[in-house]
C-alpha cells in the first residue's frame, strides 16, 4: 500500500530534503507529496495517479543525487523507493534480484551471507542501488570484476506509454533489448521507474583484503615534489596498472586542499584468486613513493591485522607497517562511508592517460589557492584508479557505460555548511575545473571541459554537474561523441514519448534536443 506524505504530514519536511543542503531553501520547488512505495505494484499505482493528475514524477532510492533532479519538483510527486526491498536474495529462482530501494550496504550483507557473492559497486553504505547501478556505478572491486551493469541479466521497470497508461516491463537481451541497454549505464530518471535488477550470476568477493597508504605534509610540499607524486601515481595506473595481476589493486589519491594540512594515497588489494598471500604488487606500488617523504598511514576506520611491509627481496621495512589485513565483508561494511548532509558541489573526469606536468602544476596551484571568507578544508580532488576489467571494449556496445578506455577517474568534491560560503566554494571549483581543462590537451572549441579524445573520456553521469549545460555539446561529455546519445534519444522517444521522466540533464527527446 502506498503511503502518501503531503505538506500537512509531520514527516514531510524531513522526507522532502536532499542530502545536498544547497537544494533545501526554495519553497517554490517542493513537491506536493512524497509517495512511499513498498513494491512494484505500489510504484505503478502511484505513477499512474501522478500521470493522470498531470503531476511530474521524480524518483528517489537512496537520495544521493548530486544535483536537484529529484527535489526540484514544484507541485509534483516524489516516488520514494527506499521501502522497496526484495523479501530475500536471490529473488527469482536461480537468479539474484536487487531491488532499487535497497542500499548498497544491505546488498553486500545479504548477498554475502546468503550466497557468498557480491556486486562490484561503491563504498558508501547508504547509497541506493537504483540510481547507483543504472548510472554505471563502480567501486573497489571494479578493476577486478568490472561494473555492476556488466553483470545485469534483466531489469524490472515501469514505463508510461503514448496513451498515458503505465506498463510494468521486464527487459533483457531478448525483450525490449534497446531499453535494457539504456538502463545499463545511462543514468536514472530517463525512461521510467526501475524497481529491480536481476543477475544470472555474480562474482565471488575476495576472502580477504589488504588496506594501507601513505600521506604527505602540505607544510613541506613544493610544487616540484607535488608534481612528482601526482605523475608517479598516474604513470603507474597508465602503464603497470593495465596488467591483469594488478587488477585486484584499487588505489585512491586524495588531493585535499592545502588548508587541510596533508593529502594522501590509499589502497585496497587482493590477488586475483581472492587471497592476499602475495603482496608484491602492493609493495611495488608503495615503493614508487619511497623517495617522496611519505608517511605510512593505517586504516583508522576499522580494525584488522597489521601486516609488515617488506621489500621485493624479502627484507623488512623498519617502521613501514602501513598495511592491514581484513576479512572482505568487515572492510566493505565496517569501513563504509555514509556521511551526513552538507552543502556540496561535484564535478568529474575520466582520464585515458597520465597527468601532464602542466596539469599537475595547475592542480597544485588551485589546491594552494585561497578564497577570502571561504573555508576550503572540505575541498578535494579524488583520483581513483580505473581500467582493468572495466575496460572490456565489447561492453561498450552492450551497455550505456561507454568509457572503456580510461585508467583514472576523477571526482572534484567540496563540502561546507554555511550558505554564506556558497559563492566562494562554487567559484573555487569552477575556476579550478575551467583552468585545468583549458590546457593544450583540450581542443579550443571544447576548452573548459574534458571533452572525449586522446587524453580524456568525458564525465560520469552519476556525478552530474549542471554547469556543463552551458556547453551545447554537454551530452557528448557524458555519452561520447559517437552514436550512443542518438541511440538513447531513440529509446527515449519510444518508451517515454511524452517526456514524463525528465530533469535538467536527462536524455532529451529528439524534438527538444540540446
Amino acid at each position: 500500500m502506498v503511503v502518501s506524505i503531503t505538506k500537512q504530514d509531520l514527516r514531510y519536511d524531513t522526507l522532502k530534503k536532499s542530502r545536498n543542503l544547497r537544494w533545501d531553501e526554495s519553497p517554490n520547488q517542493v513537491p506536493a507529496s512524497i509517495e512511499m512505495c513498498e513494491n512494484a505494484e505500489d510504484v505503478a499505482a502511484a505513477l499512474q495517479r501522478a500521470v493522470s493528475a498531470g503531476q511530474r514524477p521524480t524518483v528517489r532510492s537512496g537520495g544521493h543525487c548530486y544535483e536537484d533532479f529529484v527535489v526540484n519538483n514544484p507541485g509534483g510527486v516524489i516516488l520514494d523507493l527506499s521501502l522497496l526491498k526484495a523479501p530475500k536474495l536471490p529473488g527469482d529462482g536461480e537468479r539474484y534480484r536487487i531491488s532499487a530501494g535497497s542500499n548498497l550496504g544491505e546488498v553486500y550483507i545479504e548477498l554475502f551471507k546468503r550466497d557468498g557473492v557480491t556486486i562490484p559497486a561503491g563504498t558508501c553504505y547508504t547509497v541506493g542501488a537504483g540510481g547507483h547501478i543504472s548510472g554505471g556505478g563502480y567501486g573497489l572491486l571494479s578493476r577486478l570484476n568490472g561494473l555492476t551493469v556488466d553483470w545485469i541479466s534483466a531489469v524490472d521497470i515501469v514505463t508510461v506509454g503514448s496513451d498515458g497508461k503505465v506498463q510494468a516491463r521486464r527487459v533483457d537481451r531478448n525483450h525490449d533489448a534497446d531499453l535494457f541497454r539504456a538502463c545499463r549505464g545511462a543514468g536514472g530518471g530517463n525512461y521510467g521507474v526501475i524497481t529491480g535488477f536481476l543477475f544470472d550470476k555474480l562474482p565471488k568477493p575476495p576472502r580477504e583484503v589488504i588496506t594501507g597508504g601513505v600521506s604527505f605534509d602540505w607544510a613541506t610540499m613544493s610544487e616540484a615534489r607535488f608534481v612528482d607524486i601526482v605523475m608517479k601515481f598516474g604513470e603507474y595506473n597508465a602503464t603497470r596498472g593495465k596488467d591483469p595481476d594488478t587488477w585486484g589493486l584499487f588505489t585512491m589519491m586524495g588531493l585535499s586542499h592545502s588548508s587541510g594540512g596533508k593529502f594522501g594515497v590509499s589502497l585496497q588489494f587482493c590477488n586475483p584468486d581472492g587471497t592476499c598471500q602475495d603482496l608484491s604488487v602492493v609493495n611495488e606500488f608503495l615503493d614508487i613513493f619511497e623517495d617522496c617523504h611519505a608517511t605510512p598511514e593505517h586504516s583508522t576506520i576499522y580494525a584488522g591485522q597489521v601486516v609488515p611491509r617488506t621489500k621485493p627481496e624479502g627484507k623488512a621495512c623498519p617502521g613501514q607497517h602501513a598495511l592491514t589485513r581484513h576479512p572482505w565483508l568487515e572492510a566493505t561494511v565496517g569501513g563504509a562511508m555514509g556521511g551526513g548532509s552538507s552543502r556540496a558541489k561535484y564535478k568529474s573526469t575520466y582520464m585515458k592517460e597520465n597527468f601532464t606536468a602542466e596539469e599537475a602544476k595547475c592542480i597544485y596551484k588551485h589546491l594552494k589557492r585561497n578564497i577570502p571568507g571561504t573555508n576550503l578544508r572540505g575541498s578535494i580532488l579524488a583520483v581513483d584508479s580505473y581500467g582493468g576489467a572495466t575496460n572490456r571494449p565489447e561492453l561498450q556496445t552492450e551497455t550505456s557505460s561507454w568509457q572503456r578506455s580510461s585508467v583514472m577517474k576523477l571526482q572534484y568534491q567540496a563540502y561546507w555548511q554555511d550558505a554564506k560560503q556558497d559563492a566562494g566554494h562554487l567559484q573555487w571549483m569552477s575556476d579550478f575545473y575551467t583552468d585545468l581543462y583549458s590546457i593544450d590537451n583540450v581542443p579550443k572549441p571544447y576548452a573548459g571541459t574534458p571533452y572525449p579524445g586522446k587524453h580524456y573520456q568525458g564525465c560520469y553521469i552519476n556525478y552530474p554537474d549542471k554547469d556543463m549545460l552551458a556547453y551545447s555539446f554537454w551530452p557528448q561529455l557524458y555519452y561520447g561523441d559517437g552514436d550512443l546519445y542518438p541511440f538513447l534519444q531513440d529509446v527515449k522517444q519510444r518508451y517515454d514519448p511524452h517526456n514524463v521522466f525528465h530533469h535538467a540533464m536527462s536524455v532529451r527527446p529528439k524534438e527538444v534536443a540540446g
